[in-house]
């Protein structure tokens, strides 16, 4: 009887905790159905993505170098020559040349990544504004993480090459969905700001932290361990975008709406204008970070260590800046062009000021007023991207960023490649001197988008047909299944005239048109 009593009691038990898990799992799929529970789910995701991609594209930095040189030598080791009297003399042009070309595979290896997202980004927003944000997304994740196993498990040179450029290809889907997702679900343009504030302040810390991350890492236990962890990583944020987003689901894709294309996106002047000033005001950074650390070594006799938690300490003015910015542009929205070329100063005033410091405590001051105007730059000018889109062009943001991810990989791609070499021939006062020229004298450009926000958004199709709040890119959806449902409406609103920021809303969207039965506008 005590047994009988005991198992019945111990499934009663099993039965409560069941329930409590059903409606736990419910409370879930309620909370999931919510749309602002949802988006804020979804910006944790690309956080992680965006984290991920700049922590795989900085941790490698005291990792590789060092790796090559050790294979180089374990490969000379192999090769026996027999020595003759002037043998001191060649060997030390021999190891003069080794070392040469040992830079020049370094920095080649460092571009790729930027040089394959460049050519790969054009073709990537075109994608993503065809299948929306979260396939790419998935796409850019899986590819980055086969990229980290090949870097944790790579022995040579080619191996760690192929690496380099799939991460590239993972990020121009990766970090161009996740910023356009952002857009998308974050319509109002202040919640907008800090949702794509809380994005930079993820790539800002990946990118900073990677290098102590990786250097530590490597040191104790070796090279695989760090790109381990970081595949575990995007393995489940993977795994949180399937179970969350659910980018397989049954979803009518044909009725997307239709976005510009990316080549009438880089010819709009306004838009021309914000990439050229994502490219001016991170040549800085990218032209530094693979020349400050021979520069310590010569000039201060800097420590490893030193080197090694140079960018570190930009981290918090990185952070402070697009605190700052974002609660500017809540009270403010109009002068987000101003406190873009207010970052553009500062950016170019710490550049000409670095060749002056003496001491590594001197130098931590202008490495941060470089980052704290980076992230005004890119704080005000991201989310102005988006605006024009809106207000100029059809909202699909896909390609805008993707343009967004050209300018940067513009910067990144030139930087291991080029800065070296003016180093070389110019030195690296001047290369310092010329980078804050030019951002200083590209500052007054961003006067041209001081009209932006007096811009009125086009019309929309969707302000006639859907009664609930714009809900981002498949807002279209909803109107198809409407126009099926409703019979004999008038299609004058197919019929619009060109509006005052000089964009037809529907010219890119011709097909839609032609299924209604009105005439067009003339």
């Amino acid at each position: 009887m005590d047994g009988e009593g005991g198992s019945s009691g111990l499934a009663k038990s099993a039965a409560v905790k069941l329930s409590e898990m059903g409606e736990r799992t419910k409370q879930l799929g309620t909370a999931m159905r919510d749309p602002h529970q949802q988006r804020r789910i979804i910006l944790v995701i690309v956080c992680v993505a965006l984290l991920l991609d700049n922590m795989l594209y900085m941790v490698i930095v005291p990792i590789i170098p060092d790796y090559l040189a050790d294979l180089e030598i374990e490969q000379s080791e192999h090769v026996h020559v027999v020595m003759h009297s002037n043998t001191s003399a060649n060997s030390t042009s021999q190891d003069k040349s080794n070392k040469d070309n040992l830079d020049i595979q370094i920095g080649i290896l460092f571009a790729s990544k930027a040089i394959l997202q460049l050519l790969v980004n054009p073709l990537s927003g075109t994608f993503i504004d065809r299948v929306g944000y979260d396939i790419p997304l998935l796409i850019g994740l899986t590819v980055m993480f086969v990229s980290t196993c090949i870097f944790a498990f790579g022995e040579n040179y080619a191996t760690l090459f192929m690496a380099r450029s799939l991460q590239g290809l993972g990020s121009a889907f990766a970090d161009t969905s996740g910023i356009a997702m952002i857009a998308d679900k974050y319509t109002e343009e202040a919640e907008r700001s800090k949702a794509l504030g809380i994005a930079l302040a993820f790539i800002s810390f990946g990118s900073l932290v990677a290098p102590p991350f990786g250097g530590v890492l490597y040191e104790f236990v070796g090279k695989r361990v760090p790109f381990i962890v970081l595949a575990c990583i995007c393995l489940a944020d993977g795994l949180m975008l399937l179970t969350v987003i659910k980018p397989f689901s049954n979803r009518t894709r044909e009725n997307m709406p239709v976005g510009t294309p990316i080549y009438r996106l880089m010819i709009d002047p306004y838009i021309a204008v914000v990439a050229g000033a994502l490219t001016v005001c991170n040549i800085p950074l990218a032209f530094l970070e693979p020349t400050i650390a021979n520069w310590m070594e010569t000039t201060m006799h800097s420590s490893q260590w030193e080197m090694g938690l140079t960018w570190l300490p930009a981290f918090f003015p990185h952070v402070l800046g697009v605190y700052i910015t974002v609660k500017l542009a809540a009270q403010h929205p109009n002068l987000q062009w101003f406190y873009g070329a207010v970052g553009m100063v500062i950016i170019g005033a710490s550049s000409c000021t670095v060749p002056a410091c003496k001491t590594f405590g001197q130098l931590i001051a202008p490495l941060c007023g470089i980052c704290f105007g980076i992230a005004l730059v890119d704080t005000a000018l991201l989310p102005t991207l988006a605006f024009l889109v809106d207000v100029r062009h059809v909202s699909v943001y896909g390609s805008v960023y993707a343009i967004a991810d050209i300018s940067y990989s513009v910067a990144y791609a030139m930087g291991p490649i080029v800065a070296g070499q003016i180093v070389h021939s110019l030195g690296f006062v001047q290369l310092n001197l010329g980078m804050g020229l030019v951002n200083v004298l590209y500052a007054p450009a961003l006067l041209l988008l001081r009209n932006v926000c007096q811009m009125k958004p086009s019309y929309s199709e969707r302000d006639n047909l859907l009664d609930e709040a714009p809900q981002g890119l498949y807002d279209t959806i909803k109107m198809e299944e409407r126009r099926a449902k409703k019979k004999g409406y008038s299609s004058a609103g197919n019929c619009l005239s060109v509006d005052e920021n000089g964009f037809d809303p529907f010219r890119a969207q011709r097909s839609l048109s032609e299924e209604s039965s009105g005439p067009e506008c003339t």
